[in-house]
C-alpha cells in the first residue's frame, strides 16, 4: 500500500495558488490542503463560486485531490489572528466564524475535497469555560447540520492551547456531535502529550477525517521540516498503513513559505524514502490497538463527566 501524500497552502504563501498547486503537483504529490485566505481562493469574495469552480477544474486537469483547510490567520479580522472564533464573546463573531464554516463546506462540495478541517478556538480571559462549551456545542450543531445539507464531513482539529486541544477534548465531544470527524494533527500530540500519534491513529482510526504531518518537538507547537524534531515519522506512516488509510496525509509547514520551492519537493521526498523502508507497522514500532489514556494536561480543558451524563 502507498499513501497519499498533500501539502497545505500555508506553506505557500507567497506564491500565487495556481503556482503553489502546480508545484505541489509536479513535486509528485497526490493532493492539495488548501488554506482558503484572501489570496487563496477567497471565501468572501464576490466571485467566490466561480473562483471555486475554476480551482476544481484545475485540481481535475493534475489529479489532484483536496482537504479545505480553515486556519488563516487574518481572514475574518484584519486586528487580531485567527479571530473571532466559535468562542467570541461577541454574537455577530461567532455567527462569521460559522458563516465562514459553512461557506468552506460549500467550496469543499465544489472541489470535491474529503472533508472541511476547523478548530474550536481559544476563550478570550473573561469567557467561562462552562459558558463557551455551550457556545461551541451551538456553533458545531450549525455547521455540522450545513455540512451534511451539502454533502461533505467536517472534521475537528485539536489545537494546542484552544478549548480542545487533545484527542482526548475531541472524543469527549464528538459524543454530542456524531458527525463530527477527527482532523488528527500528530504534530499537536507530541505538544500536549496526552497520546503517541501512532496510538491515535489506531485508537482513533474510525473517526479519522484527515491527518497531517510535519516534525515537532514535544512541547514545543512549531512546525519543523523533517529531521528537525521528535517525531517518529515511521511509526506515523506505519499505522496509518495498518489501518488502511486511503485519504490525502497533508503536510504542514507553515513557516516554510519562504522556501517553498525546496520544502515542497524535500517534504514528499523524505516521507516517500521513509515508507520504502517500512516492513511491517510492528517493525515501524506501531502497536495495534494499544491505548495510552493518561489523565489530560489541563482538566479543566475537558467537558465533564456530569455533562457526559446528560447528554449535552
Amino acid at each position: 500500500m502507498s499513501l497519499r501524500y498533500a501539502y497545505n497552502t500555508n506553506g505557500a504563501a507567497n506564491h500565487r495558488l495556481d503556482d503553489a498547486i502546480r508545484l505541489i503537483a509536479d513535486s509528485g504529490y497526490h493532493g492539495v490542503a488548501l488554506t482558503l485566505d484572501h489570496h487563496h481562493l477567497d471565501p468572501f469574495a464576490q466571485d467566490w463560486r466561480v473562483e471555486a469552480e475554476r480551482v476544481a477544474a484545475l485540481l481535475a486537469s493534475l489529479n489532484l485531490g483536496s482537504v479545505i483547510e480553515t486556519g488563516a490567520r487574518y481572514l475574518l479580522d484584519y486586528r487580531e489572528k485567527h479571530e473571532p472564533t466559535l468562542l467570541s464573546p461577541d454574537p455577530h463573531g461567532r455567527a462569521r466564524r460559522v458563516q465562514f464554516l459553512q461557506r468552506a463546506a460549500e467550496i469543499a462540495a465544489i472541489l470535491g475535497s474529503e472533508t472541511v478541517s476547523f478548530w474550536a478556538g481559544v476563550p478570550k480571559p473573561e469567557v467561562d469555560r462552562n459558558q463557551a462549551r455551550d457556545w461551541l456545542d451551538q456553533g458545531l450543531a450549525q455547521v455540522c447540520e450545513h455540512a451534511e445539507r451539502v454533502g461533505v464531513s467536517v472534521s475537528l482539529e485539536p489545537e494546542p492551547g484552544m478549548l480542545v486541544e487533545t484527542v482526548g477534548d475531541y472524543e469527549t465531544l464528538a459524543a454530542f456531535h456524531p458527525s463530527l470527524r477527527l482532523a488528527l494533527d500528530t504534530g499537536h500530540c507530541l505538544v500536549t502529550q496526552d497520546i503517541e500519534p501512532e496510538h491515535a491513529i489506531h485508537v482513533h482510526a474510525s473517526k479519522l477525517g484527515t491527518v497531517a504531518i510535519e516534525d515537532m518537538r514535544r512541547g514545543d507547537h512549531t512546525h519543523l521540516p523533517f529531521g528537525e524534531g521528535d517525531m517518529n515519522v515511521p511509526a506515523v506512516l506505519g499505522a496509518l498503513e495498518a489501518i488502511g488509510w486511503t485519504g490525502l496525509v497533508c503536510v504542514e509547514l507553515s513557516r516554510e513559505s519562504p522556501r517553498a520551492h525546496q520544502a515542497i519537493p524535500e517534504a514528499i521526498a523524505f516521507l516517500k524514502n521513509v515508507e520504502t523502508q517500512l516492513v511491517t507497522p510492528a517493525q515501524a514500532g506501531v502497536v495495534a490497538g494499544e491505548r495510552t489514556r493518561p489523565e489530560p494536561r489541563n482538566p479543566s480543558l475537558r467537558w465533564d463527566d456530569e455533562r457526559m451524563g446528560q447528554g449535552g
